[in-house]
C-alpha cells in the first residue's frame, strides 16, 4: 500500500474532527459582544484543540513524506493515533462547557497524553519498518519536544485537580512549543 491512501484517510478523519468541534460551538443568545462572554471557555478550548489537531496533521504529513511503504503495524499504529484524536472533540466540548472544571480539564490532558503516546508508537513503527538508519530515524533522533510534551501532559493531569488553570497553561505551553515549525523532518526531505 502506498502512503498516499493512508494519508488521505487520516486527513479526512482530522478534517471531520475539526468540523465536529466547530459544529459543537453554540451560537450566542444576543447580538452584542457581551453575549459571547458565556461562550468564551468553549471558544478558547476550540481554538486550542484546533491548534493541536493542526499540529498533528502537519507533523503526520511530514513524517509520512519520509515513509516509503506501509506495513500492517503502521496501519494499526495510525488507527491508534486516530482513535485518540477522535476523542478531542468530546474532551474539548466537556472542558469548554464546564468552564475548565477539574475533571474535564484532566480528561482533556489524558486525551492529549495518549495522542502523544500513540504518535510516538506510530513514529516507532515507521522507523522499525525502515531501519535505524532511515531518514526519519535521523530526523527525530532525541525527540526532546515529544518527550517533554508527554511529561508536561502527565504533570498537568493531576495538577488540574489542584487548579485547572495550571493544567490549561501547561496545555497552551505544549501547543506553543509545537506551533513553532519543526524543521527536523524538512531538513532531510529530498528537494
Amino acid at each position: 500500500m502506498s502512503t498516499g491512501r493512508l494519508e488521505a484517510f487520516s486527513d479526512g478523519v482530522i478534517a471531520i474532527l475539526i468540523t465536529i468541534m466547530v459544529l459543537e460551538l453554540k451560537s450566542p443568545h444576543g447580538a452584542d459582544l457581551a453575549a459571547l462572554l458565556p461562550l468564551l471557555p468553549s471558544i478558547l478550548t476550540y481554538v486550542l484543540s484546533f491548534i493541536f489537531l493542526g499540529i498533528y496533521w502537519n507533523n503526520h504529513h511530514h513524517m509520512f513524506q519520509l515513509c516509503a511503504r506501509i506495513t500492517g503495524r503502521i496501519l494499526w499504529a495510525n488507527l491508534h493515533l486516530l482513535f485518540w484524536l477522535s476523542l478531542v472533540p468530546f474532551a474539548t466540548g466537556w472542558m469548554g462547557e464546564n468552564h475548565f472544571a477539574a475533571l474535564p480539564t484532566a480528561a482533556y490532558g489524558g486525551v492529549l497524553l495518549f495522542a502523544g503516546i500513540s504518535y510516538t508508537i506510530l513514529q516507532t513503527a515507521i522507523i522499525s519498518s525502515q531501519g535505524p538508519g532511515s531518514k526519519l530515524a535521523a530526523a527525530v533522533k532525541g525527540d526532546w519536544k515529544g518527550k517533554l510534551s508527554m511529561v508536561i501532559y502527565a504533570l498537568a493531569i493531576p495538577l488540574a485537580f489542584v487548579h485547572s488553570g495550571i493544567a490549561d497553561i501547561a496545555y497552551v505551553l505544549v501547543a506553543l512549543m509545537w506551533v513553532v515549525p519543526d524543521r527536523r523532518i524538512e531538513a532531510v526531505l529530498p528537494d
